[in-house]
C-alpha cells in the first residue's frame, strides 16, 4: 500500500465532520472501474447490538496495464472490507507512515469483515453475510484495495442497523434515533409561530408591508422543511428507505433557504418598510446570492442523497461551504450600506430622532445576524467535533434552538405594529439623538 492512504483517511475524517453523521439507510451502488485505493461508504454508530450486513455481486478485478494482465491476477486477499472507528484512525496512520507497502487490510486495529477471497466462484463472484457489532462505538465501513495497478467494478448492497429493545431494526445512527421526534417538536413551534404571525399582521393591517408577507413565506417553509424531515428521519429509522420524503425535504430546504437570503438582504436593505424599490447594487446582491443558493443546495443533494463513496463526494463539500461562506458574506453587505446611508441623511434631512431609531435598529439587526451565523457555521460545527457520537443530535438541537431565537428576535424587531417605537418621532429627544448621531458607536 501507498502513503496516499494517510491523505486519503484524513480528508475522509475531516469532511465527514461538517456534516451530519451518515444516515445509514439502505443503500445500494454500482461501481465502476474504481482504481481508487481506499472507499469510504458509511459511518455509523452502534449500540452493543449493532449489525452490518453486505452483499457484494458481479465484482470483477482489471489489472490496468497489459503487462499485470499477462504476469498473474491480483492477490484476491488483498482487497476487501472492513470497520474502523475514530481512536484507532491513528494507529493505522502511524502504521501506514512506517511502512509505505503496508496493506490496511493486516492491521490489527482494524475490524476486517471479509476479502474477496470469501467470494463466490465466478461468474456470479458474489457474497453476503451479516456481522454483528458488539463493541459500541463509532466505526466507518471502509473498502480497501491493495493490489497495485488494478481497477475493481462491483454491486454493493449495504444494511447497517442497531436492534432494539424489542428485536425491532432502526436504521439510524446511536446519535440520531431523537432527531424524528426533534424535528417534529420544532415543526410545532414554527407552526405556532406562523399563526401568531398571520394573527400579527391581521391586528395590525394599516402597518403590513410585502417584506411581512414574505416573512409569513418563510416561517410556512421552514415549518414544512421541517416535518418532511421528521418523516423522512422516521421512515429510515424504520424502514431504512425514506420513502420519497427525502425529495419533499430538498425541494422545501430549497425554498426555506432562498426566501431566508432573501428575507435578510431586504430587511438590510430597508425595502418596502423605508423605502418601495431596490438599488441596482441591493439587485445585483440578490443576483448573485438566489444562483448560489441553488448551487448550494445541488451541492448538498448530491451530499445527502450519495455519499462518500462517489468520487467527487469531497469536491461537491467544498463546493457547498464555499459557497455557504461567499452567501453568508454577501447578506451583510445591504445592512452595512443602509447604516451608512443613514448616517449620511442624517446630517441632511434634520430629523435625528427618527435616524437614530433607524440606526440603532439596522445596528442590532446587523449584530443579530453576525451572531446567528456565526453560531450555526462555527459553533454547531464545533459541537459536531467534539460531542460524542451518542449526542450527535445535540447539534442538531443547537442549530434549531438558534435559529428559533433568531427567528424570533428578526420577525419582533420589524413586526408590523401601527406606533414602532423604532419609528417614533420625539421632539423631546431631538437634541439627544443629534448628539448620538455624531457618536462614533455606529460605525461598524
Amino acid at each position: 500500500m501507498s502513503k496516499p492512504y494517510i491523505p486519503i483517511l484524513l480528508l475522509f475524517t475531516t469532511f465527514l465532520h461538517f456534516l451530519s453523521p451518515t444516515t445509514a439507510e439502505i443503500k445500494s451502488l454500482t461501481i465502476t472501474s474504481d482504481t481508487r485505493p481506499m472507499i469510504l461508504f458509511e459511518k455509523f454508530g452502534f449500540t452493543p447490538k449493532g449489525h452490518v450486513t453486505i452483499s457484494v455481486s458481479s465484482v470483477s478485478v482489471t489489472p490496468l496495464s497489459s503487462s499485470s494482465s499477462s504476469s498473474s491476477q491480483p492477490e484476491s486477499s488483498r482487497l476487501g472490507f472492513f470497520l474502523l472507528n475514530e481512536e484507532t484512525l491513528i494507529q493505522v496512520l502511524i502504521e501506514i507512515q512506517q511502512n509505505p507497502s503496508f496493506c490496511v487490510l493486516d492491521s490489527h486495529y482494524i475490524s476486517r469483515l471479509f476479502t474477496f477471497r470469501d467470494l463466490s466462484p465466478p461468474p456470479s463472484a458474489s457474497f453476503n453475510r451479516s456481522y454483528p457489532v458488539t463493541t459500541p462505538n463509532e466505526y466507518s465501513l471502509f473498502f480497501a484495495n491493495c493490489a497495485p495497478e488494478t481497477s475493481v467494478s462491483m454491486f454493493v448492497l449495504t444494511e447497517i442497523f442497531n436492534l432494539d429493545a424489542d428485536g425491532s431494526k432502526d436504521y439510524l445512527s446511536a446519535g440520531q434515533t431523537q432527531l424524528p421526534s426533534l424535528f417534529f417538536l420544532f415543526f410545532l413551534a414554527y407552526l405556532t409561530f406562523f399563526v401568531f404571525w398571520i394573527y400579527t399582521c391581521y391586528t395590525n393591517k394599516r402597518s403590513i408591508h410585502r417584506i411581512h408577507l414574505l416573512m409569513a413565506v418563510l416561517l410556512i417553509m421552514k415549518a414544512l422543511n421541517l416535518i418532511c424531515a421528521a418523516e423522512d428521519k422516521h421512515y429510515v429509522k424504520v424502514t431504512g428507505l425514506p420513502h420519497g420524503w427525502d425529495v419533499l425535504f430538498y425541494i422545501f430546504q430549497f425554498i426555506r433557504v432562498v426566501v431566508l437570503f432573501t428575507v435578510i438582504v431586504l430587511i438590510g436593505t430597508g425595502w418596502s418598510f423605508l423605502k418601495p424599490f431596490l438599488q441596482d447594487r441591493e439587485k445585483k446582491v440578490l443576483m448573485i446570492v438566489i444562483p448560489l443558493q441553488v448551487l448550494a443546495n445541488l451541492a448538498s443533494v448530491v451530499i445527502g442523497e450519495t455519499g462518500p463513496f462517489i468520487k467527487d463526494w469531497v469536491t461537491w463539500n467544498q463546493v457547498f461551504l464555499l459557497v455557504d461562506i461567499i452567501c453568508c458574506c454577501a447578506i451583510i453587505f445591504p445592512i452595512v450600506w443602509s447604516i451608512r446611508s443613514l448616517r449620511e441623511t442624517s446630517k441632511t434631512d434634520g430629523k435625528a430622532s427618527r435616524n437614530l431609531a433607524k440606526l440603532t435598529l439596522f445596528r442590532q439587526f446587523y449584530i443579530v445576524v453576525i451572531g446567528y451565523l456565526y453560531f450555526t457555521r462555527i459553533v454547531v460545527f464545533a459541537l459536531r467535533t467534539i460531542a460524542a457520537y451518542k449526542y450527535q443530535w445535540v447539534s442538531n438541537a443547537a442549530e434549531e434552538i438558534a435559529s428559533l431565537a433568531f427567528y424570533i428576535i428578526m420577525f419582533y424587531m420589524f413586526r408590523p405594529v401601527e406606533k414602532n417605537e423604532y419609528f417614533v418621532l420625539d421632539e423631546e429627544e431631538e437634541e439627544a439623538a443629534q448628539i448620538a448621531l455624531r457618536d462614533e458607536e455606529f460605525e461598524l
